[in-house]
């Protein structure tokens, strides 16, 4: 177990000791079940006054990362396993603050230290930005289901005004919004386009009633300008803004195209899903998924 001690430090030297065992513990220098040297012994081998020995090792027997066995003597305890790791993210973040205090680190080093160590990690899930409640959850919904990839979502102005919104995401936007987020990993959105759901509604032999089911209001009043040249005056067209819960009733409607959230919830002789993102954004989005996965290979 190494050891270095500053006196010139303004860390008292009780705290740089417990701290540095602490290290040691952590790093597997000292392991489970092992013992400490002596108070006077240690204290004479590092130059520190006994007493202030004894202070670290009672700080660490508080904090239970050594225990006391018979004799007073002192060991590794098993302190959050076997390994003697800390039991969980608080305990990490504490115990890693305090080392880091201990070495002469303030907390700005540590905030500056960390936030870069974080910006510069591989993503590990799709943050959707998008404006439009009901199109993020739509959008985050067909990721999650076609990619089986952890999705979250914000508007732009929350991605701007909070920059830890970008640690460990993969963005998702708009093409148009891509470049004003100015994100490190980024994927632009595309939508699909709608020719194979034209020709569902160009077999419709007679005047029909046809409705778009959504819970996005933007994707309603884009459908209803899409599909003008099918409907025309031969058919009716209705637009259906889904409630938060519950099933509607859909059932006197000839053709119901409904997005990946209403489908589900749609009572209708004859609908049909709309997939919002297209298969070639689908393949860019898991190719660059799959690209910063452990152990991949290009």
């Amino acid at each position: 177990m190494q050891i270095t001690l500053s006196k010139n430090s303004e860390v008292p030297l009780r705290q740089q000791l417990a701290e540095q065992i602490v290290l040691a513990i952590t790093t597997g220098d000292l392991r489970p079940g092992e013992r400490l040297p002596s108070v006077r012994g240690l204290a004479r081998r590092v130059k520190i006054h006994h007493n202030t020995v004894s202070e670290a090792y009672q700080d660490l027997v508080r904090r239970k990362w050594v225990t006391r066995q018979r004799g007073s003597r002192l060991v590794v305890g098993e302190r959050g396993g076997s390994n003697g790791m800390p039991r969980n993210l608080d305990e990490l973040f504490d115990d890693g603050i305090k080392r880091a205090k201990a070495m002469g680190y303030s907390l700005q080093d540590v905030t500056k230290g960390i936030r870069e160590r974080l910006m510069a990690q591989p993503p590990d899930h799709v943050l959707v930005v998008e404006e439009e409640d009901g199109l993020r959850e739509l959008i985050s919904k067909e990721v999650k289901e076609k990619l089986g990839l952890v999705a979250d979502g914000c508007r732009p102005e929350e991605f701007l005004n909070d920059p830890s919104k970008a640690v460990g995401a993969y963005v998702f936007a708009p093409q148009h919004m891509i470049g004003r987020l100015k994100a490190r990993f980024a994927v632009p959105l595309t939508f699909s386009k709608i020719d194979e759901h034209h020709e569902e509604i160009r077999k419709l032999k007679k005047p029909s009633i046809i409705a778009a089911a959504s819970v996005s209001e933007s994707l309603l009043r884009t459908a209803r300008s899409a599909f003008a040249s099918a409907v025309a005056r031969k058919h009716a067209f209705r637009e259906v803004f889904m409630p938060a819960v519950g099933r509607v009733d859909l059932r006197g409607v000839d053709l119901a195209l409904c997005d990946s959230l209403s489908i589900g919830r749609v009572s209708c002789k004859n609908k049909i899903l709309y997939s919002l993102i297209s298969s070639e954004c689908m393949k860019e989005l898991k190719a660059a998924a799959e690209a910063l996965r452990p152990g991949h290979r290009g």
